[in-house]
């Protein structure tokens, strides 16, 4: 399973889509929300990304691969709280929401895997 490239993790192009597709809502929101909402929602969901390709460049490291991806997945749960928030301050609309909010989940369902499978990441392990 072990791709050449993080690039090439089906996880990280849709961590990607999301926090691009996440970049383009939230220039909707209200300016005031600029330094906190706004700013908040697009550094986790980058930083899911981030992860993802750190984990992979320590796959070789069992428990660093793991550390990485489950800090990515906490990443993409802070991405949802703020989903939460923008719903609940009326920036994003209840169909938006579940767009975004199945997006994550997916994404998590996905990091999960990695958590629970890191020796299909390992290419030392995965030719033993």
């Amino acid at each position: 399973m072990a791709a050449g490239s993080f690039r090439d993790l089906t996880v990280y192009k849709k961590a990607f889509e999301l926090a691009m597709e996440i970049f383009k809502v939230s220039k909707g929101f209200p300016t005031e929300e600029k330094y906190s909402l706004t700013d908040q929602v697009r550094r986790s969901s980058r930083a899911v990304c981030s992860c993802i390709g750190e984990a992979y460049r320590k796959r070789n490291y069992k428990a660093h691969f793991v550390s990485k991806s489950t800090d990515a997945d906490m990443e993409n749960t802070e991405t949802r709280v703020w989903f939460d928030f923008a719903l609940a301050c009326n920036y994003i609309t209840n169909e938006k929401w579940k767009d975004l909010e199945l997006k994550a989940e997916e994404v998590g369902k996905l990091l999960n895997h990695m958590i629970e499978n890191p020796e299909k990441y390992d290419r030392k392990m995965k030719n033993n």
